[in-house]
């Protein structure tokens, strides 16, 4: 009965952290990985050993870096001012408090509203901005990808 509650919780922090991938407030590979490490815990590291454990862990390590300089790099592609990328970094934590659309656009708002008070231009600033929010697309979409095959290499260990 036990192993059967502790097989549920690791299945269920698995498939939140892959929702909270998308979802601003929860700390989405990071459950994932609880959730492998949970089950790998409960077979004994019979199946998922340390090997797979590794790899997890560096995938949802990778995915927590993208996580926080997608943005910046986005901003930095267009060859933003300093300004620009302070504004995105604040948008960026200013966005974490306002929910999904927050998360999402206040990068986006932060890094145009720097380069605007940087350069004063108008269509820079929107250009930095959009190349940050691109940036942020690119990185969630690389997020959920990260999430997805930290899945299947633990899907994978469990059925060898």
């Amino acid at each position: 009965m036990a192993a059967t509650l502790l097989w549920i919780a690791s299945v269920l922090l698995i498939v939140v952290g892959v929702a909270g991938t998308v979802l601003p407030a929860l700390p989405g590979t990071a459950l994932v990985l609880a959730g492998i490490v949970l089950a790998a815990w409960i077979d004994d590291f019979a199946r998922v050993g340390a090997t797979t454990i590794a790899i997890v862990s560096v995938l949802a390590v990778l995915s927590w870096v993208l996580d926080y300089v997608a943005g910046l790099l986005g901003a930095r592609k267009v060859g933003a001012s300093p300004m620009a990328i302070a504004g995105a970094a604040i948008g960026t934590v200013v966005g974490l408090f306002m929910g999904l659309v927050g998360v999402l656009f206040m990068p986006l708002v932060g890094a145009a509203l720097g380069e605007f008070l940087e350069m004063r231009d108008h269509r820079r600033a929107v250009s930095v901005g959009v190349a940050t929010w691109i940036g942020i697309l690119v990185g969630l979409v690389a997020k959920v990808v990260l999430a997805f095959m930290m899945v299947g290499v633990f899907v994978g260990a469990l059925i060898v």
